[in-house]
């Protein structure tokens, strides 16, 4: 019987935050539209993104508030019901709720930054935003909060690594830490680049982390994932090319933070790195880019960064792109889960 409620549960959370995102943006596009929030196409992307241009910006929102809505209610649920409905410790469902309110902390916190960067642009028309240090201080400063909260709150300085085991970093868990956060939310953000890609690879990694949690009986954290994994597709109703709308860093920036927080709600941080790989791809083809493009006075690696683009330049459409990286964050997520599964 508890493991009917489970399910149910999860499906619930999901389809829930589905009609939540797919309806605000049937209501915030227009809305967006009104004010002339619309994206300025910088020249250096390719040429024919340049048809883009006055798409609707911050379309983010749309996941953000089904997120951070079914998060916030589906928690409460499990932390005041959750004990009895399901049968498990109650000594337990405190301490993932607050890793689960944590996370909705910090990804807000980041969207809060893609917000003031999103408005820089639109409204004050500076192209480019926030500056890359602003930009950095700030993310630092959120990531900072969320790991003196948990070290507050007793969380502790390990973590689960399949097949090893808990390992305690000690003080260089909170800085190690902070540097991954960080580097994936700002990997998130730039692989917003091509109709579909961001939302489409959060979705999969969502799902990833929803079965990784399940079977590590942590309801609040399966419910979060589902939450985030139906608020994506919602978003790609009015997404997915050609774009009615793009998520723009008030999005891309929440779904590193959500990403990260999921990560860290079940303790295996380092699950960053096969469900977030094509994050990563996107984040380390445009540092090998930079650094090529120096040490050769003007050579590039890639025909253009990040990487999306590349493949663009190479003839891809963008429907393409996002069902490759789809499939590749699918296979990686596969894998993290049974690393998980046997690992643990």
């Amino acid at each position: 019987m508890s493991m009917l409620i489970y399910g149910i549960w999860t499906f619930c959370a999901a389809i829930i935050a589905f009609v939540i995102s797919a309806a605000v943006g049937k209501k915030l596009i227009p809305f967006l539209h009104k004010l002339h929030f619309g994206q300025t196409i910088l020249d250096i992307g390719p040429s024919w993104h340049k048809e883009k241009q006055g798409t609707p910006v911050m379309g983010g929102i749309m996941f953000i508030i089904a997120t951070v809505g079914v998060g916030l209610v589906s928690t409460l649920l499990y932390l005041f019901l959750g004990g009895g409905m399901i049968n498990v410790y109650f000594e337990n469902i405190p301490r993932e709720c607050l890793y689960i309110f944590a996370a909705l902390g910090l990804a807000l916190a980041n969207g809060l930054i893609g917000f003031i960067d999103d408005y820089t642009k639109v409204v004050k028309k500076r192209n480019l935003g926030l500056r890359a240090y602003q930009k950095l201080i700030l993310q630092f400063a959120a990531a900072g909060i969320y790991l003196a909260v948990l070290g507050i709150a007793g969380c502790g300085t390990t973590t689960v690594i399949p097949f090893a085991g808990e390992v305690d970093l000690g003080f260089f868990y909170y800085i190690i830490s902070a540097i991954v956060i960080v580097g994936v939310v700002n990997a998130v953000n730039l692989t917003d680049g091509v109709d579909g890609l961001d939302g489409s690879i959060t979705f999969f990694a969502a799902v990833s982390f929803m079965l990784i949690a399940s079977r590590m009986y942590e309801l609040g954290v399966t419910a979060l994932s589902a939450a985030l994994a139906g608020a994506c597709l919602g978003f790609l109703v009015w997404n997915f090319h050609p774009a009615k709308v793009f998520m723009g860093d008030t999005g891309s920036l929440f779904l590193g933070g959500i990403v990260c927080g999921l990560a860290f709600a079940v303790r295996m941080p380092i699950l960053l790195l096969p469900i977030g790989i094509v994050y990563l791809c996107e984040m380390f083809s445009v540092i090998l880019q930079v650094a090529y493009f120096k040490l050769t006075h003007g050579k590039r690696l890639f025909k253009m960064s990040p990487i999306h683009h590349h493949f663009e330049m190479c003839g891809w459409s963008e429907v393409k792109i996002v069902a490759v990286f789809s499939a590749v964050t699918a296979v990686f997520g596969i894998g993290s889960f049974l690393l998980v599964l046997f690992g643990t």
